[in-house]
């Protein structure tokens, strides 16, 4: 076994000797967080196209609404971001549209693109709930793929844990720490690493859960909308449950976590959509 890894799962008998972040190309520094994101969005685009010609729509239409949807998804997550660590900011405006910096949060992209997908389905004159139903099944899949990124990184990762899938950075390499983690670093081979929750491993493999469930499900779908409100239900309670896991999370009113809040409510109120509607379409069948 390596001593000196990078990343270690020491549970599992996994030991990564050298992970780069990056790689430099002709003198342009390309991040493979990037990449990863990039493939993400790439695959998850073929994923909806393919849905799109199994419900014969026009895949094209989903085509160029990615292009729509990745400016307003890159918007929305910065500012998301910015808005729940305005103190960074507030001082320096510039650093705003400095993304090169980190900074993106997943739920602002989301809201993104979904303010984009109902600006272009009214401006289109097209069926919203269908789209929606559609998009998603690429969005989660992106989801699946991009979280690997943070991976990477070596960021979004919880507390300390001796548990099963228990993972160890090296603290030199690690994106940021915290006094708590700093408290519990464990030392391997003379070197200090964190052992944390791998959540970004959590997250990757719970929407590919939610993402198998949608697929298994879609054809029995009660009406267009309710693969999506399923994939807003599914993703939020994974979420709600592995943000209270991880050690940087943006805060909101009276300091709460403000992803796990929003993750909550997402997963009420979606639960409370598809209840009602299936109500109301018992109440119609009921009076015909």
């Amino acid at each position: 076994m390596i001593n000196n890894a990078s990343i270690r799962f020491p549970n599992l008998g996994i030991e990564i000797e050298s992970l780069n972040k990056g790689i430099t190309v002709f003198g342009i520094d390309i991040a493979f967080y990037a990449v990863i994101i990039a493939c993400g969005m790439l695959v998850g685009i073929g994923i909806a196209c393919l849905e799109a010609k199994r419900t014969k729509q026009d895949p094209d239409i989903y085509m160029e609404f990615a292009t729509y949807a990745l400016i307003s998804a890159i918007i929305g997550a910065r500012l998301y971001y910015v808005a729940f660590e305005w103190d960074q900011y507030k001082d320096n405006l510039l650093q705003i549209f400095n993304t090169r910096a980190g900074g993106l949060a997943i739920y602002g992209g989301i809201i993104g693109a979904v303010i984009c997908l109902l600006v272009f389905t009214k401006v289109k004159k097209l069926n919203f709930a269908l789209m929606a139903d559609t998009a998603c099944l690429g969005l989660i899949t992106g989801q699946i793929i991009g979280r690997w990124g943070n991976f990477v990184n070596r960021e979004a990762f919880g507390g300390y844990t001796s548990g099963l899938f228990a993972m160890q950075i090296k603290v030199s390499e690690a994106n940021y720490t915290t006094p708590e983690l700093l408290e519990q670093t464990v030392v391997v081979g003379g070197i200090e690493y964190l052992q944390v929750h791998p959540t970004f491993l959590y997250e990757s493999l719970w929407n590919l859960i939610v993402l198998i469930l949608l697929l298994l499900y879609r054809k029995r779908k009660k009406f267009d909308g309710e693969v999506f409100l399923l994939y807003v239900l599914g993703y939020s309670v994974g979420r709600f449950w592995i943000e209270g896991l991880r050690t940087d999370q943006l805060t909101g009113f009276l300091n709460l976590p403000a992803s796990q809040v929003l993750a909550a409510a997402l997963a009420l109120l979606s639960a409370g959509v598809i209840i009602f509607l299936r109500i109301l379409m018992k109440k119609k069948r009921e009076n015909t």
